[in-house]
């Protein structure tokens, strides 16, 4: 896997999702604005997370998307997988057949401790997480600021 703007986008547009969660489906132009995504790449990133089943559209006037479960069983694993490919820091660990070396190689098991470190790491992080980490920064900054205001 290698990130790329598709896996950083996607993550912020399902961030966005989970966000508002409870409140019906978000239209994808809501999403593209609040994430500043460029709304027809948008639609790239969401058609391959509809055919994964995380996400789902509804049509009309009251429409958008809205995903397929809660915020606590879709880790960023998940999301970066299915956009991004399985974790491959090397192709000898996604591939043996590449290299001639692969059952002698120095290095593969540093490949291979890595990518597990990485997975264990994604896969630790749920949506929900990211939604406390958000909510408890943001509850910060307003204490800080409400705090500098009753100092004055």
């Amino acid at each position: 896997m290698k990130l790329s703007t598709k896996g950083k986008y996607g993550l912020k547009a399902i961030f966005e999702l989970s966000l508002h969660v409870n409140e019906g489906p978000v239209p994808l132009n809501v999403i593209a604005s609040r994430q500043k995504i460029p709304e027809q790449y948008l639609e790239q990133i969401f058609s391959k997370l509809k055919k994964s089943q995380l996400i789902t559209s509804v049509r009309g006037a009251q429409g958008g998307y809205f995903l397929n479960k809660d915020p606590k069983s879709i880790t960023v694993g998940d999301v970066l997988t299915i956009l991004e490919g399985p974790v491959a820091l090397s192709k000898c660990i996604i591939d043996e057949g590449c290299c001639e070396n692969a059952n002698d190689c120095s290095t593969k098991l540093v490949w291979e401790k890595l990518k597990k470190g990485i997975e264990d790491v994604l896969n630790s992080i749920t949506l929900q997480d990211m939604i406390d980490d958000y909510n408890k920064k943001n509850n910060l900054k307003e204490f800080d600021i409400t705090k500098l205001m009753n100092n004055k």
